[in-house]
């Protein structure tokens, strides 16, 4: 269904990133079925891809954004965006970011210490302003994913423990410039076992006690996101398991009269709308091995070198034998690999080369590195006119 247009991309210079526009929008109304029917509140995440025509889809989805710098909080807001819809998040918020946030009239401040918790009080009575407050607990939960993209144990940075909950109550309430909304949660990335989130839910429900038990009862729970996407076979599986995603999260997040739940997706809606787009430079014979040389590298998309993440490599523009290779890149380090020993149609210099699931944390992790240009990028719906 979700094609290609290999002629199209033959008289483009590569590299470069193709987005399929009907995916993502296709991806946006299935995920938006699921809110309706449950009544629940989507903030997209900007870290995961930040580019005008896909924030634009985003927003005209009805989504608001979750922002974790004062500069995609500048950018959300030239984008569109509703300031009352926008979230903003990060362990190390600057006094000018705080300032410019409470300015804009933001929805929320997910907070994740104690210290941000009374400098944006500060921040907020020296303008007169009143800083609404979520709190990002850490939930302790392992999400059994990446070491580096796991936010929800005790020793991650991110997130304010429970044992801290009584200082971060005692703040916020002998303070006139700070009122705590809600609960915030977000216990990390391409979460792929899904019986995580009932876990999650059986958590948030426990620490919700605590401060019911003090006779406060926020107004939002927000589960943040970290859906997994199919990396291995991203062709058979466009879109996620929002079904199973969200009959888990209905079934056990107990929800009281008064409060809304939010959800902060990234990856889940974007990643697999995006390819990076390479041509083969060389084909060059190793010892018991081939290596192709790409035009792509880890300054057009870091994950492989990052996090030795999987991305599905298919050649485009051959049929032939299959031979195995080492695909790699031309940036001067030797992380700067794409996959080992894959299994390709017989490659060749010129042959196309596709780098699939890369619409999240691809192009907006770009790089000058070696001062290489940075990948530009195509979109189905201008390639179609």
């Amino acid at each position: 269904m979700y094609t290609l247009p290999i002629e199209a991309f033959k008289s483009i210079e590569t590299p470069f990133y193709y987005y399929d526009m009907d995916l993502l929008r296709d991806t946006l109304n299935i995920y938006n079925s699921h809110l309706n029917k449950h009544n629940y509140v989507a903030h997209y995440a900007v870290k995961a891809n930040a580019e005008k025509p896909i924030m634009d889809e985003i927003r005209k989805a009805g989504f608001g954004v979750d922002c974790v710098s004062g500069n995609e909080v500048k950018l959300a807001i030239k984008y569109g965006f509703s300031p009352d819809k926008i979230v903003y998040a990060g362990v190390g918020k600057s006094d000018k970011e705080i300032k410019a946030a409470l300015k804009a009239g933001i929805y929320a401040f997910n907070c994740e210490s104690v210290e941000e918790i009374k400098v944006i009080g500060e921040l907020a009575k020296s303008m007169g302003k009143v800083a609404h407050i979520s709190i990002r607990v850490n939930p302790d939960i392992d999400a059994h994913t990446h070491k580096y993209i796991s936010t929800g144990k005790k020793e991650d940075k991110f997130g304010i423990s429970p044992w801290m909950f009584e200082d971060v109550l005692n703040v916020i309430q002998t303070s006139n410039h700070l009122e705590l909304i809600g609960l915030h949660f977000h216990i990390g990335s391409q979460i792929t076992e899904l019986g995580v989130f009932k876990t999650l839910c059986q958590r948030v429900e426990d620490l919700q006690k605590w401060f019911l038990d003090r006779d406060v009862l926020v107004e939002s729970l927000d589960l943040g996101g970290g859906l997994g996407v199919d990396y291995v076979d991203p062709v058979g599986n466009p879109i996620a398991k929002f079904d199973e995603y969200f009959d888990i999260i209905s079934k056990n997040l107990i929800v009281r009269p008064g409060q809304s739940v939010h959800f902060e997706p990234g990856r889940a809606i974007v990643a697999q709308c995006g390819t990076l787009i390479s041509r083969v430079l060389y084909v060059k014979k190793g010892k018991g091995i081939k290596f192709a040389i790409l035009d792509a590298g880890m300054n057009d998309l870091i994950r492989p070198a990052l996090y030795h993440a999987h991305h599905k490599i298919d050649n485009l523009t051959s049929t032939g034998r299959k031979l195995r290779y080492d695909v790699v890149g031309p940036v001067c380090e030797s992380s700067d690999f794409w996959d080992k020993k894959i299994v390709l149609p017989e490659t060749n210099r010129g042959d196309l080369i596709a780098i699939r699931s890369a619409g999240a944390y691809g192009q907006v992790m770009g790089m000058r590195y070696n001062q290489r240009d940075l990948a530009k990028a195509y979109y189905s719906d201008d390639l179609k006119k």
